[in-house]
């Protein structure tokens, strides 16, 4: 029964984003090595054309549903990636905006060259990052015919009337900054009301304000910009569910009970583990590892393996008992593994954002799950297990990756993404607390658990040079 739900779950999940993009059509290609996604609506006619550039560690398919909202109103659209964003293998040079500025002349150009596009009516559409790229681009090209910047971060991309036609979107639970930076650049401002930095990409008057401002009028209905995300969502929760009938399948029948909120233990282990990531955050600001072609990802994985270690250090000293597990179950190692895989990316990749390796990032990916996986194993040495108290370890390494971002030690980017670090967390400790119950090995748990977590922190953030 539990496997039927699953698979229900995971066709609802499957319906709602093959559905998303309607009757538009819809192209990858390569140009100048900018990956680019083509939507265009139906008709032969030439339409007004419209460019939606992504944000610091998003990618193209991350802007998808921009293109199901203007393709439905009669835009063509490209959607590019970045320099070491998404499929763009170019390593991206950290303040260099003229690389940002040429991939958007790219993007432009093409989108120009598409025989369905009226080349005199182009827009461009920009969020965070890429809301800086876009405005900066448009102020030195008056020929843009509009510009919407979703969360712009800095307000120098905008000079006195340029762009002409401006609007700044910015959510309402946004830090100050961004809400500054829309009031000093001289547009239309619009607040979208209880959406933060990451959200707004998905609310509906995010869509209906960008539509209607190109548009220069009120339009009719649009699709629904959280369809692709929420069947991404439902992709999620099928292959979670389905973790309990391959762990059956693999490691036999559940004889442990869910871990129990033993107080004492998770007090110890938030002290111990305070202690072992704030020494840790303090070294891994100076260890090669921060030389890694992928930004925060050094620092992330040399944080998490010191703490990691640390942790495993103390639990040996201790001398904690661990029994061995049987044949059977350490066999079940290669399934879980790559199940963990699959859950991660093919709903990520089918409804969210861009998260299948490319280049280099097939061995980055491998150092920041090893960072992750001794964070984990650990985290279960010296909790013995307790799932909860494993959880605890992980809120004090989020905790104190967020103080060392505050502290400058590294990318100020961690206090944006540090909730969907949070979640990705919670959802590696649901995976333990089921792999316990079925008495997997520990560094299976470990190994298959902190994968959640790696592969997005991989696969998402920008290749740098």
């Amino acid at each position: 029964m539990v496997a039927l739900a699953a698979l229900l779950v995971a066709l609802a999940g499957v319906w709602l984003i093959v559905g998303a993009g309607g009757d538009s059509r819809r192209t990858h290609v390569v140009v100048d090595q900018v990956p680019m996604d083509e939507v265009h609506p139906p008709g032969a006619v030439r339409h007004p054309g419209v460019v939606v550039a992504h944000g610091f560690a998003g990618s193209a398919k991350l802007m998808a549903q921009f293109g199901d909202t203007l393709a439905a109103r009669g835009y063509v659209v490209v959607l590019l990636d970045f320099d070491g964003h998404g499929a763009n293998t170019t390593p991206l040079k950290m303040g260099d905006d003229e690389a940002l500025q040429r991939d958007l002349d790219v993007a432009v150009a093409h989108l120009r060259s598409l025989p369905d596009v009226d080349p005199a009516r182009i827009a461009l559409v920009g969020h965070s990052m890429g809301a800086s790229a876009v405005t900066r681009y448009a102020a030195g090209h008056p020929d843009i015919g509009a510009t919407v910047a979703i969360s712009l971060p800095d307000a120098s991309a905008a000079r006195p009337g340029h762009p002409a036609r401006l609007l700044l979107l910015v959510g309402g639970l946004e830090f100050a900054g961004f809400r500054d930076a829309a009031a000093q650049a001289g547009g239309e401002e619009v607040v979208v009301p209880g959406v933060e930095h990451i959200s707004i990409l998905y609310a509906t008057r995010t869509h209906r304000e960008t539509a209607d401002f190109l548009d220069n009028a009120v339009g009719g209905p649009l699709p629904a910009p959280t369809r692709r995300a929420a069947g991404a969502a439902l992709l999620l929760v099928a292959l979670a569910v389905g973790l309990v009938p391959l762990a059956r399948l693999t490691l036999g029948p559940g004889t442990e009970g869910w871990p129990r909120f033993d107080w004492p233990l998770i007090g110890r282990t938030t002290a111990l583990a305070a202690v072992a990531a704030t020494a840790a955050a303090l070294l891994a600001r100076f260890l090669p590892t921060t030389r890694l072609p992928l930004a925060l990802g050094g620092y992330v994985a040399a944080l998490t393996s010191i703490t990691g270690a640390a942790l495993w250090a103390y639990a040996s000293r201790r001398r904690r008992h661990i029994e061995a597990a049987p044949t059977r179950r350490a066999r079940a190692a290669p399934a879980l593994i790559l199940y963990a895989a699959i859950t991660i990316a093919v709903p990520l990749q089918l409804g969210l954002t861009h998260v299948v390796p490319v280049g280099t990032r097939w061995w980055l990916l491998a150092v920041v799950w090893a960072g992750f996986a001794l964070l984990a194993y650990g985290a279960e040495r010296v909790t013995g297990g307790n799932s909860l108290a494993a959880l605890a370890v992980s809120a004090v390494t989020v905790v104190v990756l967020t103080a060392a971002a505050i502290a400058g030690l590294t990318s100020s980017f961690v206090l944006l993404v540090a909730p969907l670090l949070a979640v990705l967390l919670v959802w590696q400790a649901a995976w333990s607390a089921v792999l316990h119950r079925f008495q997997a090995p520990r560094w299976v748990i470990a190994l298959a658990g902190s994968l959640l977590v790696a592969w997005p922190i991989a696969t998402t953030l920008p290749l740098v040079g």
